[in-house]
């Protein structure tokens, strides 16, 4: 993709491509292994459940398969103002906010997506999150809802992703797709592929 190439709006993941949740998620569990254990478990029940559960349930629900405490959801839920913004979140985005309109889709409650955005510090023209729109991504919904409010076409809309699931979603409404892979993982779908992946998001200062 040469570097000329502009888009009309991005929109990010909001608690992997933005902020770095895994680390929440770790110290609420009380290691790394146990976090990544519980994460993966609450990707499981998100990408199988259908219409929307609130996701306070579901990290609970991922924290009994995972063998955790029921402390451990209540501690992530009682942190979450702790969230940070990866190292060059405020640089590079709020580079791009002076050029184009930027939104939010992510997969929380709309509680905990305000919280969450507030942590970014970046002014977002459009937010959608999965309870307001009644599923979880990677289902098409919260992609399409963002795209509803921005008022721009799928393919001049760039999707940064935080995981790999939302690769194929953002592929599957028609948007490119920008992987902000920060832990360097494996991509399995054969669905569909990012246009770049990147432990960083500087090179979005070029592609926008």
């Amino acid at each position: 993709m040469p570097v000329s190439q502009r888009y009309d709006a991005v929109v990010f993941d909001l608690l992997t491509a933005l902020l770095n949740s895994w680390k929440l998620w770790n110290s609420a569990a009380g290691s790394e292994e146990a976090g990544l254990r519980w994460r993966k478990a609450y990707l499981g029940l998100t990408y199988d459940c259908g219409p929307y559960r609130p996701y306070e349930d579901l990290v609970r629900a991922a924290a009994d398969i995972a063998e955790l405490p029921r402390a451990a959801p209540e501690r992530l839920v009682a942190r979450w103002s702790d969230l940070q913004p990866w190292d060059d979140v405020a640089d590079v985005v709020g580079a791009l906010a002076r050029k184009v309109p930027l939104g939010i889709a992510t997969n929380c409650s709309m509680a905990l997506t305000d919280a969450a955005v507030f942590a970014v510090g970046v002014k977002f023209a459009a937010v959608s999150c999965a309870e307001e729109t009644g599923y979880y991504k990677p289902r098409p919904e919260p992609y399409l809802a963002v795209l509803t409010k921005l008022g721009t076409d799928p393919a001049r809309t760039l999707f940064v992703a935080g995981s790999s699931a939302d690769v194929p979603g953002a592929t599957s409404v028609g948007m490119p797709v920008f992987w902000h892979n920060r832990a360097g993982l494996a991509f399995t779908s054969d669905k569909a592929r990012p246009m770049v992946v990147s432990n960083t998001l500087l090179p979005l200062l070029d592609l926008v």
